[in-house]
């Protein structure tokens, strides 16, 4: 028989085994902090990898912008700007020698067609002389649609009998009326010039009362339609001036002595825009 060690036995029976669990649940936790740790360094190191890429991705936006609008640049036509040097042809329509119709200055006498340089430009004008304004005017070809030229004979005729047509005068304020007399000369058309003749004529009444500018805007229009009637008709100046006292019944003796039109003229070069 062997021998029993009490001893032996009691130390099995009591052996501590807890000991070895309470060192597992260590070993446990502590893995646990350091699987932890190590998720939330990776979870800020995948973060930052993150912004970085957004990052980067901003900056290639922006160079291929840049890019695109750089190409855009380089890729666009630019405008070819030509230097004009000389101005558009158009046919003269009048020739030295004419006489002409500006509706803002009046009648006018065209002595050449010269060229001159305005802004870098070659132009075509007409040298025109006005002789009541003693003024050369230099008129471009390219604005000759506001040149007409002198009336016919069966304009003039016309206008006559508009001259010795009852006058219509409006009520409305002279103010208005002026503006639309004024509109009427500068018109340049004898008809209409022939009516503001007709309706500020006061004849040999002496009695009515005539201010300052409706005496001035009468004395506008009829120096104008005299000297083109003139010219028209071919006519010396009292005998053209007589005719038109006649269809306007005014008394040539208490009217004053026929205008007179110089012929010598010192003329300043004048341009004129419209």
């Amino acid at each position: 028989m062997k021998k029993i060690n009490l001893k032996n036995i009691l130390k099995k029976t009591f052996k501590k085994k807890p000991k070895k669990v309470k060192k597992i649940k260590k070993i446990k936790k502590v893995k646990n902090i350091k699987a932890k740790k190590v998720i939330k360094k990776s979870e800020k190191k995948i973060k930052k990898i993150i912004k970085q890429k957004k990052e980067v991705k901003k900056i290639k936006e922006e160079n291929k912008k840049s890019e695109t609008l750089r190409i855009s640049k380089s890729n666009e036509q630019k405008p070819e700007i030509k230097k004009i040097k000389k101005q558009q042809t158009e046919k003269k329509e009048y020739k030295p020698k004419d006489y002409v119709v500006y509706p803002k200055h009046g009648i006018g006498q065209i002595l050449s067609v010269s060229t001159k340089n305005i802004g870098g430009i070659e132009v075509q004008c007409y040298d025109i002389k006005f002789e009541k304004d003693k003024a050369i005017g230099l008129l471009p070809i390219n604005k000759q649609s506001h040149l007409r030229h002198l009336a016919t004979i069966n304009q003039v005729n016309k206008s006559i009998s508009i001259l010795k047509s009852k006058p219509r005068i409006k009520r409305s304020m002279w103010s208005r009326r002026a503006q639309e007399y004024e509109q009427k000369i500068t018109s340049g058309k004898i008809y209409e010039l022939a009516e503001v003749v007709r309706d500020l004529n006061k004849g040999d009444d002496l009695m009515v009362d005539q201010s300052y500018s409706e005496r001035q805007l009468f004395e506008k229009a009829y120096e104008r339609i005299l000297f083109e009637f003139q010219i028209v008709l071919n006519l010396s100046l009292e005998d053209t001036q007589k005719k038109l006292d006649k269809a306007l019944n005014r008394n040539q003796e208490n009217q004053q002595a026929p205008i007179s039109i110089e012929k010598k003229i010192q003329a300043t070069p004048e341009e004129f825009s419209e």
